[in-house]
């Protein structure tokens, strides 16, 4: 038997987490301090890098939550926030990436979808 694989059977790894659609979460949500290291997008993951004193980070908590509310204009926008927890009290900076599943977030009849995440110093195109 002879199996051979295209670069159209090429599968993603999965996202570490997916991004939540709360709209009680989203408005009552508060992070911790941290520093934003970088931001990409690849394929339907969002890909997050930061920084934060603690003790070794294995602690930290990290979600992205989504308002629920989708604003009608092209293309559309949704409004997010990034939620870091950290009750680490350590004074050594550490730095963690996580990426989030977007796919939740696509909105039906679109292929892109603007993303503002508060506190993140540019909205990101998610095309989908």
């Amino acid at each position: 038997m002879n199996t051979t694989c295209d670069e159209d059977d090429f599968i993603p790894e999965p996202c570490d987490q997916v991004a939540v659609i709360d709209n009680g979460f989203f408005q009552t949500a508060e992070s911790n301090l941290y520093t934003l290291n970088g931001v990409d997008l690849n394929g339907d993951c969002l890909l997050i890098s930061l920084s934060a004193s603690g003790c070794d980070g294995n602690s930290w908590s990290m979600v992205l939550v989504d308002s629920g509310e989708v604003s009608e204009s092209l293309p559309e926008q949704r409004s997010l926030k990034f939620i870091f927890s950290n009750t680490e009290t350590c004074l050594a900076v550490f730095s963690q990436e996580r990426s989030f599943d977007l796919r939740p977030l696509q909105v039906e009849g679109s292929n892109e979808v603007i993303l503002n995440i508060e506190d993140f110093p540019e909205p990101i195109t998610y095309q989908y």
